[in-house]
């Protein structure tokens, strides 16, 4: 282990600029001469508009234009379209409407862009919006899911009949229900999971400008994902994608929202294009509730049939999924890419699943921490606990009977997925030591002594990382030796600019303080795939590994010229040296790379420089995995919730900064609660965002948040030599079900079998009301 490298857990370096205010981020960008963009929303959540008239909007001082769907289409602007498609009720694939940047002749959503201002200051344009009217008619609306497939619901699309998208099969029908036909017991519980705003700490953000000279975009944008929204603002303009660049500085949290393109990217391109000017837009966080893409919202209806023995025969699930009135960019692939977690860590002989995709009068669904793997860890864990409550089981038990054994590693789940490594057993061991999983019932009987509801909940998660196993990169090496990594994907508070750095002092033996980490520009290297779906540290640790060898092998080259000698007779040691063998001649590597620098000096057709750029791919996926434990206790009297303990034991391969894997984990997990304890978006009956502030949509607070413990379960994966896994969502992942989980196990007592989220205060004291309360003779046990 290297002072600097790999394993060590080193302070992010990224820190000190950022807490001293000297980050640069979006809107810090400001060109000379730039104006700024207001964007005025429907105010109806399904509406025909029959005329817009700007007239009077356009008479304010400091406006210099007003853009509306009819613009739009005179200039000829397309639409985004989606990642992932699948089948459709027909059997075909699934209907894809046209997901344009701005309403033409209907609005399907409340805050869909209907018009844009362009102002030489945001007052002036939001003084114009002010005066724009627009002719709505109003029509009746669907935004409520459990309603969306209802015979007389409204139409969000005339093309797609009862709303329904996508209507997905997986797994083996036949062999589930033969499985369920044997059991000798089947569970099943329904349950909803929650639509959040994801509320990044930066809101969404952009600048663009326009050169006429070189008929071109150049956007400086907050987004996770720079090459892949380059490709969809091409398309969306009808341009060769390098007639666009795309930059990413400092992202100020992502969470998967800033990985899909949202109609403000285009549209603020369309601004400075019309304009002729640079065009500024940052959401506000009102507006922010009514066009960031929100996440999850489905309904689950799962079956677990097992044996006499309680082991796992099979596993049926039925699920709706809310789509919103446009298909994301990943918005199928939240409710299906993700669905092989259903399998869990158990031995599961049949799974089969039927998912609903359908569509409502809402702003569009997007990836958020996890995209889809919460929810189909929230299936297979919630049903569990059922099971486990039918039977008068431990649960801890129940799973520790049928998880796999780590000697079948690498294992075919025989759904979706194939499980590099992992030994599940022993994870919840350790996890059921740390939070004293067997002294839990004494801990209840203490709290039911003191008028309290206690509950304790296990989850296992497993999930897909890195399953995107594409990615270019480049490493220079500049005449001072100082080293420069450029990749495609970008930080967002995940530490990258540590972990580059940390990976570059492994490979090639340097201080940390000898590397920069350069912005994401899509003009600095043509591709990639942005950062998400955990795949950073895998993906950058084999790529990095690959570029420093082969700047390596140059350096070595470059030496045996220097020291007048063959190659392979060149070592790379500590302290960055190349030295002759069995010789005393040796040279740094600055040496080296000031030699390659001076071409003259270089036999004829030997290139000069030293660095080095590529695109590698990865054998395959990882999985990292791990067991949660979350504790709980409610007063039954004022329904208030609170987290008294939270337990993870997890494996995440190889860790390059266990600091930075354990703060990754932290935050996973408090997004996770944050979801189960309060966060809720809710629309009313006409459409309406209900939820539109932090008046109104509950936030965690850190008071709110218990003290996390962790414990490591390390299995080094198969899929990459450095045998690292991901870790940025396993958090998130595991804390929804498992606190789920313990909230349905504290209120059991009281006769209550299930349980919703958000368990907010107020539900929670219905809910007791309503099951009578609690007994005076369940305290005074």
């Amino acid at each position: 282990m290297r002072e600097f490298g790999i394993g060590q857990s080193l302070p992010r370096t990224e820190d000190l600029r950022l807490v001293r205010g000297t980050g640069r981020y979006t809107d810090d960008i400001a060109p000379a001469g730039s104006a700024r963009m207001y964007v005025l929303r429907s105010q109806h959540a399904f509406a025909r508009i029959g005329g817009i008239a700007v007239d009077a909007a356009l008479a304010v001082p400091g406006v210099l234009a007003i853009l509306t769907g009819a613009d739009a289409t005179a200039d000829g602007l397309g639409g985004f379209t989606s990642m992932v498609r699948r089948t459709g009720p027909d059997g075909q694939p699934n209907f894809e409407p046209p997901f344009a940047v701005i309403a033409r002749d209907v609005a399907r959503y409340a805050g869909e862009p209907v018009a844009v201002v362009v102002a030489e200051t945001l007052n002036a344009a939001k003084d114009a919006a002010e005066l724009i009217e627009v002719d709505y008619d109003a029509q009746p609306c669907v935004a409520d899911l459990a309603l969306a497939d209802a015979p007389d619901a409204p139409l969000v699309w005339e093309e797609c009949p009862g709303n329904l998208c996508v209507l997905t099969e997986v797994g083996d029908k036949a062999a589930t229900e033969e499985a369920f036909a044997g059991a000798a017991h089947v569970s099943q519980v329904d349950f909803r999971i929650s639509r959040v705003a994801v509320s990044t700490m930066e809101p969404r953000t952009a600048v663009a400008e326009w050169s006429e000279a070189d008929q071109r975009f150049t956007l400086h944008a907050s987004i996770q994902n720079p090459h892949m929204s380059r490709e969809q603002l091409a398309g969306v303009f009808g341009l060769p994608s390098n007639q666009i660049r795309a930059v990413a500085l400092d992202v100020g949290g992502g969470f998967g929202l800033k990985g899909v393109p949202h109609p403000e990217l285009a549209l603020v391109m369309w601004a400075a294009r019309r304009v002729g000017r640079p065009v500024r837009w940052t959401s506000e966080r009102s507006e922010a509730f009514l066009s960031d893409c929100h996440a999850r919202d489905q309904i689950v209806h799962a079956e677990l049939a097992l044996d006499r023995e309680a082991r796992f025969l099979g596993l049926r699930v039925r699920v709706k999924a809310n789509f919103g009135a446009y298909l994301s960019l990943a918005g199928v692939h939240c409710a299906l890419g993700n669905i092989g977690g259903l399998s869990g860590v158990y031995v599961l002989p049949a799974i089969h699943g039927e998912i609903r995709g359908l569509f409502t009068h809402t702003v569009p669904i997007g990836p958020y921490r996890g995209a889809g793997r919460p929810e189909a860890s929230m299936m297979i864990e919630r049903v569990i606990d059922v099971a486990a409550r039918d039977l008068a089981m431990d649960p801890a038990e129940l799973r520790r009977r049928n998880l796999i054994p780590a000697d079948r590693m690498p294992y075919d789940t025989g759904f979706v997925f194939t499980y590099d490594s992992g030994d599940f057993p022993a994870s919840q061991a350790k996890v059921q030591a740390i939070s004293d999983w067997s002294g839990f019932e004494r801990r209840r009987a203490e709290a039911r002594a003191r008028g309290k509801l206690r509950g304790i909940g296990m989850a296992h998660v497993i999930e897909i990382a890195a399953g995107q196993l594409d990615e270019m990169g480049g490493i220079e090496v500049d005449t001072s030796g100082a080293i420069a990594v450029t990749t495609g994907m970008q930080n967002h508070g995940q530490g990258h600019e540590t972990m580059y750095r940390q990976l570059i002092a492994e490979f090639m033996h340097v201080p940390p303080d000898k590397v920069s980490v350069r912005d994401c520009d899509t003009d600095q290297i043509p591709y990639g795939f942005g950062t998400g779906g955990s795949r950073s540290a895998v993906v950058a640790g084999f790529l990095l590994e690959t570029l420093a060898s082969k700047v390596i092998a140059k350096g070595k080259q470059v030496a045996a010229i220097m020291l007048e000698t063959e190659p392979d007779r060149i070592d790379y040691r500590e302290g960055a040296v190349f030295a002759a063998r069995d010789s005393n001649r040796s040279a740094t590597l600055a040496e080296v790379a000031r030699f390659a620098h001076q071409p003259m000096r270089l036999p004829p057709g030997f290139e000069g420089g030293l660095s080095h750029r590529q695109m590698t791919r990865l054998a395959g996926p990882t999985f990292p995995n791990g067991c949660h434990v979350c504790e709980v206790e409610i007063d039954p009297d004022t329904g208030h919730l609170e987290f008294v303990g939270y337990w993870v034991s997890e494996d995440v391969g190889k860790a390059i900064n266990p600091m930075i894997v354990k703060g990754q984990v932290h935050g996973g997990v408090v997004q996770g609660l944050g979801q189960a304890l309060g966060e809720y978006i809710h629309y009313d009956e006409e459409g309406q965002l209900a939820t539109g502030s932090f008046m109104d949509y509950q936030m965690p607070r850190a008071l709110d948040m218990p003290a996390i413990g962790i414990v490591g379960s390390d299995t080094p994966s198969r899929n990459n030599p450095l045998g690292i896994k991901g870790c940025g969502e396993g958090g998130t992942v595991g804390a929804l079900p498992a606190a789920m989980n313990a909230i349905t196990d504290a209120l059991g007592p009281l006769g209550i079998a299930n349980f919703d989220m958000p368990a907010t205060p107020q539900r929670l004291w219905r809910a007791i009301r309503d099951a009578g309360g609690m007994p005076h003779a369940m305290a005074a046990e």
